[in-house]
């Protein structure tokens, strides 16, 4: 299961905090998957094949705050188990252009990030930080996670959820280790290095 974070609506599509949304968008696209409502749910889901695994792609349709209600009820749908979850979102600690996965840890004061660990009871699954990078000056992050990207930023955010879609492509081919160690690099966003294995071409 591969869950993106952002917040639901048109007026918030463009904002850096809805980074997750976009590669999740883009996953789909590349696997021909389709997002649909799941009823009872607030989130929107895209089940079917990729890279020869049975996925389930979600979108929660909470506010950001409350991304843990949603993410709990699709994964108890589906019978996902925390070590099955990928959790996609953006970091203000990371400069734009740079990826990091990782099996576990905390939030990092990301609130929809702390939602999904209280509502699962555990920090213990994957996650795909994606960087927007640092407020300018003394700018309220809260304010700058919803501002779009200007200019430059938005081609190289184009080159970077191609390159998070390739990240995702390899954990679910090779595994958390194998992604890690190929994506978690200063590399240059231009570079498209691909899949992993020839399972997921």
């Amino acid at each position: 299961m591969i869950v993106g974070l952002g917040n639901p609506g048109a007026e918030f599509a463009g904002h850096r905090h809805n980074v997750g949304f976009r590669v999740v968008e883009a996953l789909a696209h590349a696997h021909s998957l389709g997002f649909s409502r799941c009823r009872g749910i607030a989130a929107l889901v895209a089940t079917g094949p990729a890279c020869g695994r049975s996925v389930v792609l979600a979108k929660p349709q909470t506010f950001m705050n409350l991304s843990g209600r949603a993410v709990g009820r699709v994964a108890q749908l589906y019978q996902i188990a925390p070590l099955q979850l990928l959790v996609v979102f953006d970091d203000l600690d990371l400069p734009l252009g740079r990826l990091r996965l990782r099996p576990d840890g905390g939030s990092g004061g990301h609130k929809g990030m702390r939602s999904i660990i209280e509502r699962l009871g555990t920090q213990a699954f994957p996650r795909l930080r994606v960087g927007i990078d640092r407020p300018p000056g003394k700018m309220d992050p809260a304010d700058y996670v919803l501002l779009p990207f200007f200019g430059q930023e938005k081609a190289i955010l184009d080159q970077v959820v191609d390159l998070a879609v390739s990240a995702i492509d390899c954990w679910l081919t090779d595994g958390i280790e194998v992604a890690m160690g190929r994506f978690n690099q200063p590399a240059n966003p231009v570079t498209k290095l691909g899949p992993c294995s020839e399972a997921c071409p």
